[in-house]
């Protein structure tokens, strides 16, 4: 697995500070092998997310394109961790807790978009940061922070301790996790269907929690009725898995390789 020791000393910082009380358990200074994700499927059950015009829902389109997900890289030979594997309300404090206690290299969380203006459409991918983008970044984060309930969301606007962790984790992972992000948007957008939204930033709380390079991806959005029909499709659903499959393959590849790491046949990655 990938780790760094630099993180140990800003929690260790935040600690005497009150911000956190300990650092996060099995933090290493030692460089060890790329091998572990954890693949977070969105919402779930009572919590729906975003429909489509036709029905399709969110929760039941993210936890199938997981499922995928998860073992298209179970074929690389990676370790894989879901945050959930059913119809299931997962709580945010849950979903944190499962990364860092596989200490997972890599968190991707898979969502769908939604707008109240039907003809918008695309694929847009996002890391943790106290500041957003935009204002279009910084309502989607708000509305992916409500469902985690009013003290998620308040979390990400202003409560001094995730305020100060965020922070911390920003810059411990952020130049990572924009990497991956631009890796896997560059492979997501590249249908002649699909409209590239961009590599965006915006205070996810489900991401500002996690130990290691963090991202969201919203794959469509479910609202528009042509992306609902795409997303529908199994044919779409294996080429998004199959894009974000070949974006964790190269981000482990360079992660691997800027440590030194040998693969199996002993040369580099």
């Amino acid at each position: 697995m990938f780790r760094r020791c630099t993180l140990a000393a800003a929690l260790a910082a935040a600690t005497t500070a009150g911000a956190v009380r300990a650092a996060p358990p099995g933090l290493s200074t030692s460089p060890e092998r790329f091998d572990t994700v954890v693949v977070d499927a969105g919402h779930g059950g009572e919590d729906h997310g975003a429909r489509g015009p036709k029905g399709l829902l969110e929760k039941d389109l993210v936890l199938d394109l997981a499922r995928r997900l998860a073992a298209a890289l179970a074929k690389q030979g990676l370790g894989v961790v879901m945050t959930r594997d059913a119809d299931r309300f997962v709580t945010l404090d849950e979903r944190t807790r499962i990364a860092n206690d596989a200490r997972t290299d890599l968190f991707v969380s898979i969502h769908a978009n939604a707008s109240k203006l039907r003809d918008v459409a695309g694929i847009e991918t996002f890391f943790a940061s106290p500041e957003a983008t935009d204002e279009s970044a910084r309502a989607l984060a708000q509305q992916e922070n409500l469902a985690f309930g009013e003290a998620a969301a308040r979390m990400a606007e202003g409560d001094p301790v995730r305020a100060i962790l965020g922070d911390l984790l920003a810059t411990e992972h952020l130049a990572d996790a924009q990497e991956f992000a631009r890796m896997a948007q560059q492979r997501l957008a590249t249908a002649e269907a699909s409209r590239s939204r961009g590599v965006k930033q915006a205070p996810f709380v489900v991401l500002m929690g996690v130990h290691s390079p963090a991202v969201l991806v919203e794959v469509g959005f479910i609202t528009n009725a042509r992306e609902e029909g795409r997303l529908s499709s199994p044919a779409e659903r294996e080429r998004l898995v199959r894009g974000l499959a070949e974006a964790v393959a190269a981000f482990r590849a360079r992660q691997d390789a800027r440590l030194g790491v040998a693969d199996a046949g002993g040369g580099e990655r």
